[in-house]
């Protein structure tokens, strides 16, 4: 007797969403055939692979060792499943682009419904876009980071300011007039005592400003945590509270005057932002179409682009 592929997919499913019902809707097959599958492959591992709860399917630790043991050859089968599935003529090539949820929004969102191409978005951090690129499960990635993968090459497109804001019903005057004078450290010390926005997946645009500009690591932890920087942004408008942002995300709510634009320090921290593509690629004409969107909507020139190059 021989294991099934299909068992070892739907494990893997199982393992990554945590539930029996997310893992058919990630599979395309029902619940019980889900439970089937995983009753199988312990009947023939002879071991007890999840602890069942009402709420989560958690691993034993011959479920972890199993896992580790099946991801890579099933992640390269996966692969291999989507360069070599058969395609008819007709039918749409799919783009799969990596980055971050604010970017979508505000770049390629309002155009999905126009593109001559299926677009698969993946949200995620940078390292993991990356090795997903390099594995050909993106094609490509919008990111801050540079890998070192040397499949992958990066393209400087645009730039993202790091910049101080606050709701517009925060009180700032006393707080400009310290940075107008060069008082930092009377200006750290104000900013701690006021409420704080921050996202659970990234908080190194808090960091590296507070570095930069203060010459420390901030010593605070932030009031509110919500799940994006959209979140913060909607959160501050027509309100109080500071949080530190990618001035492109704002630029509408800082125009309508629902937030205000504090300070973006002595020397402005700034993260070039790429277009990150594997050397070699069949989708080529479909990349640059959705790069050239991109471009447009930072409204970049010639002549901007080519000094990030520089």
């Amino acid at each position: 007797m021989r294991w099934n592929l299909e068992w070892l997919r739907t494990f893997k499913a199982i393992y990554e969403t945590g539930t029996l019902s997310a893992a058919a809707q990630e599979l395309s097959v029902s619940q019980p055939g889900v439970s089937l599958h995983l009753n199988s492959l312990e009947a023939f591992t002879g071991y007890k692979l999840f602890d069942r709860s009402a709420r989560k399917m958690v691993p034993t630790e011959k479920g972890k060792i199993l896992y580790n043991y099946i991801f890579e050859p099933l992640k390269k089968l996966e692969t291999g499943e989507q360069h070599f599935h058969k395609r008819s003529k007709d039918e749409r090539v799919t783009i799969s682009v990596g980055m971050c949820f604010e970017t979508f929004q505000y770049t390629l969102e309002e155009h999905i419904a126009s593109l001559p191409f299926n677009l698969i978005i993946k949200f995620g951090e940078y390292p993991q876009m990356q090795q997903d690129l390099d594995n050909g499960l993106l094609d490509l990635i919008i990111t801050p980071q540079k890998g070192n993968q040397q499949n992958l090459q990066y393209l400087p497109f645009s730039k993202e300011r790091i910049v101080l804001i606050a709701g517009c019903k925060t009180e700032t005057a006393g707080l400009e007039d310290l940075f107008q004078q060069g008082k930092l450290k009377e200006a750290t010390r104000l900013l701690k005592q006021q409420l704080w926005y921050s996202t659970a997946a990234d908080m190194e645009h808090l960091k590296n400003f507070w570095l930069t500009h203060f010459g420390e690591h901030p010593d605070f932890s932030p009031n509110y945590i919500v799940p994006n920087i959209s979140s913060i942004i909607r959160c501050l408008s027509d309100s109080t509270g500071f949080s530190i942002v990618p001035d492109f995300l704002c630029t509408e709510y800082i125009k309508s005057g629902k937030i205000k634009a504090v300070w973006e320090g002595t020397y402005p921290l700034e993260n070039v932002l790429y277009f990150g593509t594997r050397k070699k690629t069949m989708y080529q004409k479909e990349i640059a179409q959705l790069e050239q969107l991109l471009r447009e909507k930072w409204e970049l020139t010639v002549t901007e682009e080519e000094s990030l190059q520089r």
